[in-house]
């Protein structure tokens, strides 16, 4: 009982993380924070629905502790607070992406390939391909934190979905 009151804070401590990448750049033209904001953005702009777009916003929150493993520490945060679609489009996010870059990696630029019979692959490759993969741009015009807030609580307001 004692630790399902701690999850009132679990909205608090994914802001902080969230914050936590403001100063993150890895090379790319905005910081972390900003690229989540902006991946974030454009789901809401497109017609996304609250998972799909806090899922957006919190997709590279796993950079705050590891980058190799940034895809499964997001996805297994989100996994009881959103569809199991919505997931694993964050879980596999970075083979969807490696089109975009593993050949600099010396890794297979289609690995998306190998999730084909997925039934969220669609899902996935928006993701992808029509968010994350746009959302470095300096002049875009991002919404701030405070415009996903309440929607963040929202979400992280206690587990719906158990696996």
């Amino acid at each position: 009982h004692e630790s399902m009151l701690a999850w009132s804070a679990t909205a608090d401590a994914v802001l902080a993380l969230l914050r936590s990448l403001a100063g993150v750049t890895n090379g790319f033209g905005v910081d972390q924070l900003t690229h989540g904001l902006q991946t974030a953005t454009r789901a809401e702009r497109d017609g996304a629905d609250t998972e799909m777009v806090i899922a957006a916003l919190c997709h590279d929150i796993g950079k705050a502790i590891s980058e190799p493993t940034h895809p499964q520490i997001a996805a297994a945060l989100l996994r009881p607070y959103v569809r199991a679609d919505v997931a694993w489009a964050i879980e596999v996010h970075q083979d969807f992406q490696g089109r975009h870059y593993y050949h600099h990696l010396g890794k297979d630029p289609e690995a998306r390939v190998h999730h084909a019979d997925h039934p969220a692959y669609a899902l996935a490759e928006r993701f992808a391909d029509e968010w994350d993969q746009r959302g470095f741009d300096p002049e875009y015009d991002t919404l701030p934190l405070e415009h996903f807030e309440s929607r963040l609580r929202e979400v992280f307001a206690g587990p719906r979905y158990w696996f």
